[in-house]
């Protein structure tokens, strides 16, 4: 199967948080899925962190190369479909990822029960 991670998900699984689900630890430890996480994340941790609100050890590209999870680009056809999402979710990040896994078909792994208003695959 393949995933997309939202990125507080991210950010549970590196610090080992307790609030991530039994399920989504499963789901990440098995080496046959694949995990994304999307450049939306990467730049979200990084604006994140120069505001001084995220404090992190090392640097966005060593938590990514930490992961063994797969770097996915925001493409424009991801953007595109912006216009046209219902604003059911009013942060910018997670309408990006929404929009992003709905286009890919990837399984968008969040604990954010907002997300579940849209028409894309969550776990």
């Amino acid at each position: 199967m393949t995933y997309l991670l939202d990125t507080h998900i991210f950010l549970w699984w590196l610090s080992d948080d307790r609030r991530l689900s039994q399920e989504a630890r499963t789901v990440l430890a098995d080496g046959a899925n694949i995990v994304y996480l999307s450049a939306v994340s990467i730049a979200e941790i990084a604006i994140k962190k120069s505001l001084g609100k995220l404090s992190m050890p090392v640097s966005v590209a060593e938590m990514l190369t930490l992961s063994d999870f797969t770097a996915l680009p925001f493409e424009a056809a991801d953007a595109a479909l912006l216009e046209g999402l219902p604003w059911h979710h009013r942060d910018p990040f997670d309408r990006m990822l929404i929009a992003q896994a709905g286009r890919q078909g990837l399984t968008f792994i969040t604990a954010d029960t907002r997300c579940r208003a849209y028409d894309v695959a969550i776990l």
